[in-house]
Formats: C-alpha cells, structure tokens, sequence
C-alpha cells in the first residue's frame, strides 16, 4: 500500500479515537482501515498502537511517530497546493494564539484586516496567558513576548515591549515616589497572578538582575483587573508597557524605576510551517508583522 495513505490513516485513527471513527472520517470501511495500519506496523516493525475492546491509543514509539507523520502530511499538502497553483489565494481555517491583552489590543484589529481581505478564510483567535505548544494544540501561528527557546518554530521578530512599574498620579501625589527598588516595600502592591509578573520582581543593577519580593495587598487573576487598581488609585503594579500605552497616553498612569527596568523584551510571530508555509499562513503573518512593526507602541 501506499506509505502515504497508510500515515493517513494511522493518524486519522488516532485523532478520531478509533477505528470505525477513522472509517467514517476518512469515507473508507472499518477493514480497510485495520488492514492500513496493520501494513504501516508491519512494514516498519514498530507497534503503533494499543487495542482494547474499550479504546484505541498510541504506543509511546506511536507518539513519537505520529508527530513526524502530521509534519510529513502537512509539507506534502502544502508541496501539493503550491505546485497546482491551488494558494494563490488564501483560503481555509487559520488558527492564531496570543496573549490576551495583547490579542485583543493588536492582533484582533489585524484578524479583522485579514477576513475583510480574504473572504474565503476562517480564523479561530485563541488568546490566553500561557505559552500554547503550536503542534500539540493544533495551531498555525502564535505571538510570543519574550526570548524564544530553541525550537522547530520559525519566528520572525516585531518588536519590542518593557516590564514597568506604574501607579496613578493621585497615588503618586499622596505618597513617596520611589527612588530605587527596594522602596517598592514601602508602598500598597497589586499582583497579578497571570502570566509570570506575580510577588517576585525583577530589576536591573551593575551586577545584574536581581530580585524584590513584594507582599501584595491586592491579588488579582488578570492584568486588567491589577490595571484598573492602579488606575483608580490603589497602588503600585508591574505590567508589560504596552498593556498600559492607553492609559500611559492620558495621564492616568506614569511609570516609576525606569531607570531600574531589565532589557526589553522581544515581540515574535511564530508558525510551525516549513519552507512551504501554505499561503494563508503567509498572507496572516505579512499583514500582521507590518501592523505590529508600524505600532509606536511596540517599537
């Protein structure tokens, strides 16, 4: 049989969770599909998956397997549609991840831009404040804030952003303005647990960075909800600069220790395509990395 159509099938068995569902995913009958991945096992030796009654699951060997066998599909579909001519024009479902307020500060406005421009395309936006693994969450591209680990990514960098220490000015008018880190003990605090700028907090010195553990008197589970604390008085917070540019831009916040701030931080989009990246993914990432490099904010 052809090893293309017995990888197709193995992996359809194991995104649908079994044989009869693969049979019906994929238009082929219930043996057919037995036999394809008894041929794929056989002809490379390796026990793929395990068979109850109750279930079907991948092998540990399996697992492995199978995560070469979606990237071989994908770049054979992708040299499939770029050769036939068939990408001139982006079309199909397009998956984006990003954190969330950046997402709904900057990439909406861009997925909006790309559906208006390309009408034969669906996007899912999936905004959280987690780092989402692009292949294991079955996503096209994603915006990362940060350094990037070594990785199968292709990333292309956007811009930049800043970790800040903020507070109102009537805050600031009632109490001390702080001078270097440590007077940040001095001071009411609002932590976020979201993301990674919680109790422990980072600053630049001559010997490098070090550490300020703040005891917060508020604590809240997102960046907005430690923003509109800062905003209407309470204290202290730490952000990322571009979650507060609106409010930076009207005078209800003013950064404090900018002197005392780490290096900036870069802004990439990441994807999981190859040399092949289908057009979709090609047309997003270009629209989107010049919305974001012409953005003040984050440059």
């Amino acid at each position: 049989m052809d090893r293309l159509h017995l990888m197709t099938v193995f992996a359809g068995v194991v995104e649908e969770g079994g044989f009869s569902a693969a049979a019906r995913s994929l238009k082929l009958s219930p043996p057919a599909v037995t036999r394809a991945v008894a041929a794929l096992e056989e002809s490379i030796g390796v026990k793929l998956l395990n068979r109850t009654t109750r279930y079907v699951r991948p092998t540990e060997a399996g697992l492995r397997y199978l995560e070469d066998v979606k990237r071989i599909l994908a770049e054979v579909k992708a040299a499939d549609e770029a050769v036939a001519g068939i990408n001139s024009e982006p079309q199909g479902h397009l998956s984006i991840t990003a954190p969330v307020l950046f997402g709904q500060m900057f990439v909406m406005p861009g997925i909006v831009e790309y559906l208006n421009q390309n009408p034969r395309t669906e996007v899912d936006a999936v905004f959280l404040d987690r780092v989402v693994n692009l292949i294991e969450e079955g996503l096209d591209v994603g915006i990362r804030i940060g350094e990037l680990p070594d990785s199968s990514m292709r990333a292309l960098r956007v811009g930049n952003v800043r970790l800040v220490v903020c507070a109102s000015p009537d805050y600031l008018a009632r109490t001390s303005l702080p001078q270097v880190p440590e007077d940040i003990k001095l001071h009411d605090f609002v932590a976020s647990s979201a993301g990674n700028f919680g109790r422990e907090i980072q600053f630049a010195s001559e010997k490098g960075a070090r550490s300020i553990r703040v005891k917060p008197r508020l604590t809240v589970t997102t960046n907005t909800a430690a923003i509109e604390a800062a905003v209407n008085g309470f204290g202290l917070t730490r952000v990322v600069s571009y979650q507060i540019s609106n409010y930076l831009a009207d005078g209800k916040l003013k950064i404090v220790l900018e002197n005392f701030e780490l290096p900036a931080l870069p802004v990439h989009i990441v994807h999981r395509e190859g040399r092949w990246a289908s057009t979709k993914v090609r047309a997003f990432i270009d629209l989107m990395a010049k919305r974001l490099r012409e953005n003040p904010v984050l440059n």
